[in-house]
């Protein structure tokens, strides 16, 4: 396993990306409201533009496809002749097709049949409620959105209800990198970190994070970390194709039965629980990743999130 921090797990040397808690204490507080402050003005300041969306009526497979190519996790759905929004698809809305509620879809309606299934509407698993912001709304009300409801992404909608923009949990990470929040890692991180065993099906991961609300498993390997399974990894293991190469009678169980290990991402991008919230919002950022394994002593010992970043320099 390679773990991209500069040094081995438990290394003395310094990490010129990352300074440790004790050196920053002394700064001036990080106040992110008043950051926010700074950049004041309309959504669209820091919203992605030109978004892609797609119409209620596109196939779920369709929709995989087009979230893997992008590197998306989500995608909002607009009528396809108002161009209104009416929902949104999430990556975890895909692993909860898989084994989730809405699996209900693959084993009720089409009785296990896959190809069936994923040739239904995207409609039939999307979130027809959605939270979305004017056009005209300002970062911090946009930011409280996000934290209130608990949700990575927010739509920005005009006066017609048009889909002009979206900005997501890492655009807001942006405000707090590399800066000293004088918070730690250790104080917010996720420390009863749920893991898959390498040898744990795909089917059986997607029940775990759907179960307990998680984007991403740690994979372990006796006791040592391989690597990170997400929401995105499985949903792509269907947008590349790769599903389809071990399906030989079409039923969802059969290609639902690959190791989970298979799909891990090896080359992990760790920290250390010591080290301030705006050094690993750097390090999440420079490696585009949206949570760090958090080893000490060579145990891990954690996992911190975007989500876990933001609602930390929320408070």
């Amino acid at each position: 396993m390679k773990l991209q921090n500069n040094g081995p797990v438990g290394s003395k040397k310094k990490d010129p990306v990352q300074f440790a808690t004790n050196e920053t204490m002394d700064k001036k507080a990080f106040d992110f409201h008043a950051k926010i402050s700074e950049h004041e003005g309309d959504i669209m300041s820091v919203a992605t533009k030109h978004v892609i969306t797609i119409p209620p009526t596109t196939k779920i497979i369709d929709a995989i496809k087009i979230m893997t190519e992008r590197k998306f996790r989500h995608i909002p759905i607009t009528n396809a002749g108002t161009n209104k929004i009416e929902g949104i698809i999430t990556s975890f809305d895909i692993i909860d097709f898989l084994g989730g509620d809405k699996n209900q879809l693959i084993e009720n309606k089409y009785k296990g049949n896959l190809l069936a299934a994923i040739n239904a509407n995207i409609s039939s698993i999307m979130q027809p409620h959605v939270v979305s912001i004017h056009s005209t709304g300002n970062i911090k009300e946009a930011f409280e959105l996000m934290l209130k409801h608990n949700i990575g992404s927010l739509p920005v909608v005009d006066s017609a209800g048009h889909v002009c923009g979206i900005c997501t949990e890492k655009d807001f990470l942006t405000f707090a990198s590399g800066l000293p929040t004088n918070m730690s890692v250790a104080g917010h991180m996720s420390k009863n970190v749920e893991k898959a065993s390498a040898d744990m099906k795909i089917g059986d991961a997607a029940k775990v994070m759907v179960k307990n609300n998680f984007r991403r498993l740690p994979v372990v390997k006796k006791g040592i970390i391989i690597g990170i399974v997400n929401a995105s990894a499985i949903m792509n293991f269907f947008g590349n194709g790769e599903v389809f190469e071990n399906l030989v009678t079409g039923n969802f169980h059969e290609a639902m039965d690959v190791p989970i290990s298979s799909l891990v991402s090896k080359d992990v991008v760790w920290t250390t629980s010591d080290i301030d919230l705006g050094e690993a919002s750097s390090l999440m950022l420079k490696n585009g990743v949206g949570s760090l394994p958090v080893i000490d002593n060579e145990e891990l010992c954690g996992i911190i999130t975007e989500r876990d970043i933001l609602r930390a320099i929320a408070e």
